[in-house]
């Protein structure tokens, strides 16, 4: 299914950063045919929706790059990511290059939930790692980290809506990454506890 690719792919993306396919759709909508938004959605790409959402990357930017202050704006952006990614799941379901099926059309709650879901487990992934890059970089890996995080977000959003057929691909390579960097993240905070243990001592 056409449809559910391409949300999926939308709603990793917005657990990386939001605000990045939320833009991609807006203007894709807005002045592309490749996407028609549903009547119930057209909102997302009027020029107030464009203009906030524009407000609110600028901001997700700059605070994700700073060491400690982006761990706070992870806090914040828990609820926001996967909503934005179930949004985007609805938001893409009447695509122009969607298949015939009517199964997604009389079943959008599913669409929906497996947008919060994804969107959910990479926002957590996310949240996970980055302290550990802050406390293992002394802050230095952190804005690098961020920008890759943005450029995935990006990367992925265009691939969502232009070559739907390769997010399968994307995401098996996303989840990957995310796994490597868990475990690693894992593996230091016990090789931590252990070094930082109490010295104990034979009189």
């Amino acid at each position: 299914m056409v449809e559910m690719l391409t949300g999926m792919g939308l709603s990793a993306a917005a657990g990386l950063n939001a605000y990045i396919p939320f833009l991609v759709v807006a203007i894709a909508a807005r002045f592309t045919d490749v996407i028609t938004l549903p009547a119930s959605l057209t909102w997302i790409e009027s020029g107030w929706a464009i203009g906030i959402g524009s407000v609110l990357l600028l901001a997700e930017i700059v605070l994700d790059k700073i060491p400690a202050v982006d761990t706070i704006n992870d806090a914040v952006q828990t609820l926001i990511r996967p909503s934005m990614g179930g949004l985007m799941v609805a938001a893409t379901s009447a695509a122009e290059k969607a298949d015939q099926s009517t199964w997604m059309a009389d079943n959008p709650w599913v669409g929906v939930v497996l947008g919060v879901v994804v969107s959910g487990l990479v926002h957590a992934g996310k949240l996970t790692v980055r302290p550990a890059v802050d406390a293992g970089t002394l802050g230095m890996g952190t804005p690098v980290v961020s920008t890759a995080e943005d450029s995935a977000s990006l990367g992925l959003s265009v691939i969502a809506i232009l070559v739907p057929v390769l997010v399968i691909a994307a995401l098996i390579m996303l989840a990957i990454v995310l796994v490597v960097l868990v475990r690693t993240v894992l593996r230091w905070r016990r090789r931590r506890r252990r070094s930082s243990g109490p010295d104990v001592r034979v009189s």
